[in-house]
């Protein structure tokens, strides 16, 4: 029978810095019942793998005080089941609704985060708004980038992973609303798919056109 292996004193940093937001060396010593030499070593070793990342507070002429806090690298290392929930609940949504009210529903979903992006991005030059959507699919877990054509106002938004690959997997309609999406967005561009995750391609890739 394989033992199974005691949880790392690096997997207890990032789980207890999960629950707390961010601690200094010597609390996530003191809670870890670890030496404050080990504690500095894991966090200096979380820091260089880009899991943790740290703010200095200075505090009266004494020596300034660092707080530790998991990146988003770290909270992807993080189990995470939620994925699982979401594919069971769309597929007992499916399973009581027709195959078009399925895909009425999505597409509302969509149509509803697309106004959101909109009104995030605002209103200035199109290179400001493309930049601001790659911040915000940063921010929910897309692995994206965009670069300038050689062309004028024509921009590539490039995603080299899927925050919901499971999900897609099951219901590929999910993703097949993105480019309507961004087309919403960008209401004033003229938004093309390139490159797709669920053709087998190693990416998703969009043509962002600006009008005019």
């Amino acid at each position: 029978m394989t033992q199974a292996h005691p949880p790392s004193t690096k997997q207890d940093i990032l789980q207890m810095l999960l629950k707390q937001g961010e601690m200094s060396a010597s609390d996530l010593a003191q809670q870890l019942q670890v030496s404050a030499q080990g504690i500095r070593r894991h966090l200096k070793d979380l820091e260089a793998e880009e899991l943790i990342q740290h703010r200095v507070v200075h505090g009266g002429a004494g020596r300034p005080n660092y707080f530790y806090g998991l990146s988003r690298k770290g909270r992807s290392q993080l189990p995470d089941r939620s994925d699982e929930f979401a594919v069971s609940l769309l597929g007992s949504l499916s399973e009581q609704v027709g195959p078009e009210q399925m895909d009425s529903i999505l597409r509302l979903q969509w149509e509803r985060k697309a106004i959101e992006y909109r009104a995030r991005i605002g209103q200035g030059p199109l290179k400001d708004r493309v930049q601001a959507l790659v911040a915000l699919r940063l921010e929910e877990g897309y692995m994206a980038e965009c670069h300038e054509s050689d062309l004028e106002k024509q921009y590539v938004l490039t995603e080299y992973n899927c925050a919901i690959s499971h999900i897609a997997e099951t219901f590929p309609n999910v993703c097949g609303h993105e480019l309507e999406m961004f087309s919403i967005a960008l209401s004033d561009c003229r938004v093309e798919r390139t490159h797709w995750l669920v053709d087998g391609e190693h990416r998703c890739g969009y043509l962002i056109q600006g009008q005019g």
